[in-house]
């Protein structure tokens, strides 16, 4: 019986695994069985791998745990049933990712998982030696970290998938703030290179997030097109003064005659780079 255990076991291991790593496509898998909300999908979706992550170690360790894994697969059998009922044979089943099909096949293969569950805490029991203990704890430890791996590489991409749904902003540009556009600022002259843009970023030192941004700046700064200058709050107060700037880190695109293209609040390099590019 120690065999099969830690095998059946193994399957609602590999079942939770795969739906977590299938991520979106298993949530989508869902619709099948009627969950039309995203959130709902999200849901059933979490609750799906928890419970059948938390089965196969209960399995593992102890074998009256097995009828809890045999009702759970007769839900899945009988939901699989419904769906086909509904003549949604051959839509995506999520049993164990996201390329799993609905059909009479995936019905049988559920019921007699189930079936074997069902049957488990029923068979001839023997008793295991010690090394065979120890052999069935370090399993049980092996599949308990596979399930946290598993459960964070979902984690990262769905975090990765969100940052990508996520649009980067454009610099804070406000009218009333900092010189005006269009018009010429004496500053322009505190430049030395003959380039098509002038740069001028306004730092202070009691800013962490200016510190930060020193790399990007460098590299904005070696754009051949591009003249970059930093102006200190402390070290070039006339210069903060007379173009009115607001705060730090602040920046002002100029062209060769000093007139103002563009101005704004940035955080990152994208949004000083949307200056420029503005």
């Amino acid at each position: 019986m120690g065999l099969l255990q830690l095998v059946l076991a193994a399957v609602l291991l590999v079942a939770a695994a795969g739906k977590a790593r299938a991520g979106r496509s298993a949530r989508d898998a869902l619709r099948s069985y009627g969950f039309e909300d995203a959130r709902l999908r999200t849901a059933a979706w979490a609750a799906a791998i928890g419970a059948e992550a938390a089965l196969a170690v209960a399995v593992a360790i102890d074998v009256d745990f097995a009828l809890a894994a045999a009702a759970l697969l007769a839900l899945f059998a009988a939901a699989q049933v419904v769906a086909i009922a509904r003549g949604r044979a051959g839509a995506p089943c999520g049993c164990f990712g996201g390329r799993a099909r609905i059909g009479w096949w995936s019905v049988a293969r559920t019921t007699a998982l189930a079936g074997a569950f069902a049957v488990l805490p029923f068979l001839p029991d023997t008793t295991l030696s010690t090394d065979a203990w120890l052999a069935l704890g370090l399993g049980v430890a092996l599949l308990g970290v596979a399930a946290l791996a598993v459960a964070l590489l979902a984690l990262a991409r769905e975090v990765g998938e969100l940052r990508l749904a996520v649009a980067p902003q454009a610099a804070l540009s406000l009218a009333h703030e900092g010189p005006e556009l269009g018009g010429r600022v004496a500053l322009v002259e505190r430049f030395e290179r003959d380039t098509p843009l002038k740069v001028a970023v306004f730092t202070s030192r009691t800013c962490s997030l200016c510190a930060a941004l020193e790399p990007s700046l460098r590299l904005l700064g070696n754009d051949p097109g591009v003249e970059l200058a930093v102006f200190d709050e402390h070290d070039d107060a006339d210069a903060w003064h007379a173009l009115a700037v607001p705060g730090s880190p602040y920046a002002v695109v100029l062209d060769v005659d000093g007139v103002v293209l563009s101005k704004g609040t940035f955080n990152s390099l994208y949004q000083l780079e949307s200056l420029v590019g503005a």
